[in-house]
């Protein structure tokens, strides 16, 4: 991985900011977006940076304007004149209950889950060709087996699924598209009762959640050691989607 460039969105905290370290500490230089999380973004870039000089930056973006993602794509490239890896992880998540959802949410929701996904790898097509790089979506075990009270965050999730596997068959042999589908790493940051996570451990198989690092190993196989996959979709939820 010496050399090869990564673009992580939403890499300033949580997941985002764990697939960062375990790509920078495989060899990959790195450019850690963020949306509003300033602090969060320069305190990593630091860290990274002083493991090895001129290794990471920081791209402020919000991904809801999609008509400026293509100038994403375009900064990102310019820090080391390549992009090898792009790992669409920023993800905006909440309830929308049946009855009270509106217009504003479904446009909230899928811009950050789907729309962005498409239109950042969109952009970034040419560099990831000239390089045989790879695409890396985000998506969620509940894109595929729904979960209550969240309609409008499964549906985007179910479609990043699919355009996962639409640009798996479009963008080859020369770029692979693949996915990782968590299941319970981090608990959301809006508050979630101790009955609820037990509910939820108690349907994994392995009866216990998992860490941040088990998403980001994930990536790094997925980037390094998948030359021959391209169109999958791996979960990481410790048996959970086999009973939801």
């Amino acid at each position: 991985m010496n050399g090869k460039t990564a673009l992580i969105t939403g890499a300033a905290k949580r997941i985002g900011a764990q697939i960062a370290r375990t790509l920078h500490e495989a060899g990959c230089d790195i450019i850690i977006h963020y949306r509003s999380s300033e602090r969060a973004a320069k305190d990593l870039c630091k860290q990274l940076n002083d493991e090895r000089p001129d290794s990471a930056n920081c791209l402020q973006a919000d991904l809801d304007d999609i008509e400026k993602l293509g100038n994403v794509i375009t900064q990102a490239v310019k820090f080391w004149g390549r992009l090898d890896i792009l790992v669409n992880n920023a993800s905006t998540f909440y309830p929308t209950p049946v009855g009270s959802i509106t217009i504003e949410n479904w446009d909230d929701l899928f811009n950050s889950n789907l729309k962005a996904p498409l239109f950042l790898s969109q952009a970034a097509i040419p560099h990831l060709k000239a390089n045989n790089g790879c695409i890396i979506n985000m998506v969620d075990i509940h894109a595929l087996r729904p979960m209550r009270k969240h309609p409008v965050y499964c549906t985007a999730k179910a479609g990043l699924v699919m355009l996962t596997q639409s640009l798996a068959r479009e963008l080859g042999p020369d770029i692979r598209v693949n996915g990782v589908a968590p299941g319970a790493i981090l608990w959301p940051d809006n508050d979630m009762g101790n009955d609820t996570k037990n509910l939820i451990l108690e349907r994994t198989a392995l009866k216990r959640p998992g860490e941040p690092e088990d998403i980001a190993k994930a990536v790094l196989f997925l980037a390094r050691d998948a030359d021959y996959i391209t169109g999958q979709i791996i979960p990481v939820d410790g048996g959970r989607s086999l009973n939801i």
